[in-house]
């Protein structure tokens, strides 16, 4: 399997982790051998209620024995995905009201990105250095990261890039401005919050010039960041709200949401505006919308800011400088990218899945399921700095 592996499958980085999956239940995932390794990321915050969740499990065995995929999305009226968007729009604010499913998180930047020039009529879109949002033309175009972007220029014309959280660029935002698209946390960056009202500045900033406001709560949404949804932290609603993996249970979707008004706009001028075969796939909406009745309806998401004081007291070691982020959306950030690297290996021989973020090389993911057990966030934070304890000894003596 590790052979065929390397040679028919598509590789993205030259040293894959290349753990053989058995199965997986909980907050655990188990190899071939049958180990278990708790897991301390969560499939990169996508399985939010950990992974086969009962409930999950069974929405989408129920609507197997009704029926796959039937037409391209849109044209039948399909009661999961129709259920699952009424859903959303109940717990989101009035002027984030429609919905339109897509396949990942992605699809759905270029989307939101498409509906920002469609309703605005301009072309310029503004977003922040050391942004990522996805790996498509578009999404890479607004990737604010030029050694990820420069193998694969041309990318799309007039985007520009603002420093997250300097007040002082918002002036770059003006009326030639179709969309400012900005991760309410900045992920890949080292999870980065904004600071001193700075997205509620950036909302009065749209509003001043007409330009639509996107965020990108792909990681932050559904209950990680102890909200529903991370903006709700800091009294700003966009125009356009992008959202996918935990919404999904473990199953892939993405999704962007905006007033009725504006999501009308792909219904003509041109017709079929934004289109997708499976979006909406009535087995994974089906997933879906278990996975946010059953976030919604529980106490997971003020629990997370309980887990997140866990793991802040259970964390503390002199190899870790500090740790960033919100809920369980957090960064531990390490001296060097190579201290980071050696816990991240070594975690996995001691039955602990840590991973990295994409630009911050000094930081160790740690983004578990929502369901996590206060014991399994002990057990996790003691195997790092057992790790941690190791190494530092280990750089005593050399």
């Amino acid at each position: 399997m590790l052979d065929d592996f390397f040679k028919y499958q598509a590789q993205t980085t030259p040293h894959p982790l290349a753990m053989s999956i058995s199965h997986a239940e909980g907050s655990y995932i188990y190899d071939t051998n049958n180990k278990a390794h708790l897991d301390f990321v969560a499939g990169v915050s996508a399985c939010s209620l950990g992974h086969k969740h009962p409930k999950v499990i069974q929405a989408i065995k129920d609507q197997l024995d009704k029926y796959l995929h039937v037409m391209v999305y849109g044209e039948y009226i399909q009661e999961p995905a129709v259920e699952l968007t009424k859903l959303l729009a109940q717990h989101l604010p009035k002027s984030l009201e429609t919905t339109y499913l897509t396949n990942s998180g992605t699809e759905a930047v270029e989307g939101a990105l498409k509906l920002a020039r469609r309703f605005t009529g301009r072309s310029e879109i503004i977003a922040a250095h050391d942004a990522y949002h996805g790996n498509t033309m578009g999404s890479l175009s607004v990737m604010g990261y030029e050694e990820r972007k420069t193998a694969f220029r041309p990318l799309i014309p007039d985007v520009r890039f603002i420093t997250f959280n300097s007040e002082d660029e918002l002036s770059h935002i003006t009326t030639k401005t179709a969309a400012v698209i900005l991760e309410t946390i900045q992920g890949g960056a080292g999870f980065i919050e904004p600071q001193n009202d700075y997205l509620k500045k950036v909302r009065e900033r749209c509003n001043k010039v007409g330009a639509v406001l996107i965020l990108d709560e792909i990681q932050t949404g559904f209950g990680r960041t102890g909200k529903l949804f991370g903006f709700e932290h800091f009294n700003c609603v966009p125009d356009i709200l992008v959202t996918g993996k935990g919404l999904g249970g473990g199953m892939p979707i993405g999704a962007f949401t905006a007033s009725n008004k504006m999501m009308n706009l792909l219904q003509e001028n041109p017709k079929l505006g934004h289109i997708t075969t499976f979006g909406g796939h009535p087995v994974i909406a089906a997933a879906a919308l278990a996975t946010i009745k059953e976030i919604t309806e529980s106490n997971l998401i003020s629990q997370a800011l309980e887990k997140e004081q866990l793991i802040r007291k259970h964390l503390v070691h002199p190899l870790i400088t500090e740790i960033r982020g919100r809920g369980l959306m957090l960064a531990a950030i390490t001296p060097s990218a190579e201290i980071t690297n050696e816990v991240i290996l070594n975690s996995k021989d001691k039955g602990l899945i840590l991973f990295w973020l994409l630009f911050e090389q000094k930081a160790i993911r740690i983004t578990p399921p929502l369901t996590i057990s206060n014991e399994e966030i002990i057990k996790g934070c003691l195997i790092i700095t057992q790790i941690l304890d190791e190494i530092q000894s280990k750089n005593k003596t050399t």
